[in-house]
Parts: C-alpha cells; structure tokens; sequence
C-alpha cells in the first residue's frame, strides 16, 4: 500500500472526515512518479470518479446534445452556470420545477459555479463592492445584484450537488495592491458563503485567487482551508495570462490544498494542459472547449487537432480519429463532417460535439488507467510528444 504522509491510503480513508448527508472524497491512489492521484466522489445523485472533466451545460444544456447522450459517452458529471440560470429561467421557477437535476433530465452529479467569472467578464457593465457584485444583464440591460448570501441562496434553489463560493475573478496583468485586496475580500466573501450554509447534501467549495503572486495564494489557501470547505478550487487562470504562468500557479498551488479534499482547476481545458496539471494533483476540471470547438469545426484526436473546414479533408473517407469509439467516427467520414460544416447544417454540430465530448471522455480515462499502473510520467510525456508531432496546418 503507498504511503501518504506517514499513513498509507486505507488508513487515511477510515480517517478522513465524510459527511453523513452523502458527500464525500476518497483518495484512492496516488501515482509513484508524480502528484497525480485517483480519487472518487460521492454525491447523492451517483460517485464520480476523479480525476475528472465535467462538460459544460451553460444553460441547463450541453449545447446540441441530450442529457442522455451526454451522459452515454461517458460523463460522470456536469457544470451548470449560476450567472445564466439566474438570469433565465431564473433559480425560484427552477426550484419550482424540482430543480436543475429534474428541469433539465441529468441524473447524475452537477456543480454550479458561482457566476463571479461571468460577472468579471462584463467589464464594465458590473460594480464590485464589499457587499458584492452589482451588474446589468447581458440578455436586456437590467440591473441585478448578488452578495455571496444570493449566491448560495440562487445554488440552494438550484439544488446542485457541489456550490461554489462568490468571488471575485483577478485579470492579467494586476498590480499586487490590487490582487491583494481583492483577495482579502474574496476570502470575507468565502466566510459569508461558508455561515450562508448549504441544504442537505450539498457540498460547498472554497476558491482560490491571488493573482500572479505566489504569495497571495498561499496565504489565501492557508485561509480558506482555515475556514473548511467540503473541497478547494484554484480560480483566476485562463483570463489572458501565458499559459507558462498558468502552469506554474498550478504548479505551486494544487499541493498547498488539502490531500483529502478534491481539488478542482476552474475553466481549463485544453488535453494537453489536463494532463499537465493531473501531474501535479489537480482532480477535476471544466471547459466550454470541447463543445465550443465543435461548433466552429475543430475536432480533438489521438494524432492532434482536425480543423474539419480544410480543404484536405474533402475527399477523406477516414473517420475524424481512427482510435475513437464514437458514434461519429463508427458512421461518418471527415469528408462528410466537412461537407456539413461548410453547408452550414445543424448535423455538423451534433456530430462534432459527439466526438470531442467523447474524446475528453476517453482522454480522462486514459489518465486513470495510467496512474492507477503507476505509469503517469511516462503517459504524460507520450501524450504531448504525439500532440506535438500530429497538430495539422489550417488551410
């Protein structure tokens, strides 16, 4: 059995604290030349195993998709967003409908994010003040405000089996004054949440900012886990900074959480920066990327990016990725995936969708299958000398 801090893996999970209203994290193994670690969640709607990607249902939907395909590739567990629910249909006629779960037909595990990135991305369209966040709806212009207590008042209603704290989302660049305060209030924000309170069974997250500055994120981690959350988020990345930075605060951040919680990458997607950051311990992770690629043509494989508009494509009967087991690569050629793309037809969508939540789907598992052999090093340095070698030209 390995050992983790003096205590190997059986012992720590007939140690480690679980809820008894049915969330719970088991750290299950952690591979021998790397951070990287299996883990399994427990919710009241099904376990999902980590590490894991959750695709993107914005609205109540994974755009093009049923709940049911969906789920038939392989999803264990989805990410609905609190911003856009609120604002339509609106948390109290989803609380009516028997919440999002029964209103949109996914059995399985959701979590809600807190809407602070959204509301960051307004710009100026959005206040931030100590009693939070002030805003003019994107959809008609009305003006809306949310405090951490509306936040898990919206998620409550929501009935999401993971909520996650309000806070507010740093850009790059920022001066260390300003990440600093603006910290300093996230953590007020994630108290707040915390005294707010969750309904049975739903578990509440803490997220991690600071910036650029190893230093804020430190002390921000230090406090969060002071506060205690059912599991810890490393947010403010992907909003603009070199992907060499990102790395780097995952890299730094992603031990500093507790090992018995999981620990959740916010909004990034791309493979090659999910394998990265398995490396270092990250569990679960979001993205629209696989969804939103799909409607503008760009398809994930085991031998790079497919850019299905190339004009290479036109009379290739192969499928869009030889070592796919999907509906669409089963069916239909690239020829064909092209030939929709350009005529503009909604097949095109559905179809690319299909496979690049499947390749996720499939990639994730690889990732498992490879620390559980204790081979993680060796997957992740295969992996990105085959994207490296693989990624086609546009034309």
């Amino acid at each position: 059995m390995k050992q983790i801090e003096g205590m190997d893996i059986e012992d720590r999970l007939q140690k480690q604290e679980s809820r008894a209203d049915g969330f719970a994290f088991a750290l299950l193994h952690r591979d021998r030349g790397s951070e990287a670690r299996l883990g399994r969640i427990t919710t009241p709607h099904g376990e999902v195993d980590t590490p894991v990607f959750m695709p993107v249902g914005t609205q109540g939907t994974v755009k093009s998709l049923t709940p049911e395909r969906v789920a038939g590739l392989g999803a264990q567990m989805i990410l609905g967003n609190t911003y856009h629910l609120y604002l339509r249909p609106g948390h109290e006629l989803v609380k009516k409908m028997g919440g999002l779960h029964r209103f949109m037909n996914w059995n399985g595990p959701i979590l809600t994010d807190s809407g602070g990135f959204q509301i960051y991305s307004l710009g100026s369209l959005r206040k931030i003040t100590e009693e939070g966040a002030s805003f003019q709806s994107h959809i008609d212009g009305s003006r809306h405000f949310i405090s951490p207590e509306i936040c898990v008042e919206i998620q409550r209603a929501l009935g999401s089996d993971i909520m996650m704290c309000l806070d507010e989302c740093v850009p790059y660049p920022a001066a260390f004054a300003y990440a600093e305060e603006s910290l300093n209030m996230t953590l007020r924000w994630a108290r707040r949440c915390k005294d707010a309170g969750a309904d049975d069974g739903q578990a509440l997250f803490g997220i991690s900012q600071g910036g650029e500055y190893g230093t804020l994120r430190r002390r921000g981690i230090e406090e969060l886990i002071a506060i205690g959350f059912d599991g810890y988020a490393l947010g403010g990345v992907s909003v603009g900074e070199p992907k060499e930075i990102m790395r780097e605060i995952t890299a730094t951040c992603a031990p500093l959480f507790p090992a018995e919680k999981p620990r959740y990458l916010m909004g990034v997607g791309l493979p090659e920066d999910i394998v990265e950051s398995v490396y270092h311990g990250i569990d679960m992770f979001d993205c629209v990327i696989p969804t939103r690629n799909a409607r503008n043509g760009m398809l994930f494989t085991s031998s790079g990016k497919v850019v299905i508009r190339n004009a290479r494509y036109r009379e290739d009967n192969g499928p869009a990725d030889d070592a796919c087991d999907c509906y669409t690569c089963r069916n239909y050629s690239r020829a064909y995936l092209r030939h929709l793309f350009i005529a503009g037809e909604i097949l095109a969508i559905v179809l690319n969708t299909i496979h690049n939540i499947r390749y996720f789907m499939n990639l994730m598992r690889e990732i498992r299958e490879a620390i559980r052999n204790d081979s993680y090093e060796t997957f992740r340095t295969t992996f990105m000398s085959g994207l490296a070698n693989g990624e086609p030209e546009i034309n």
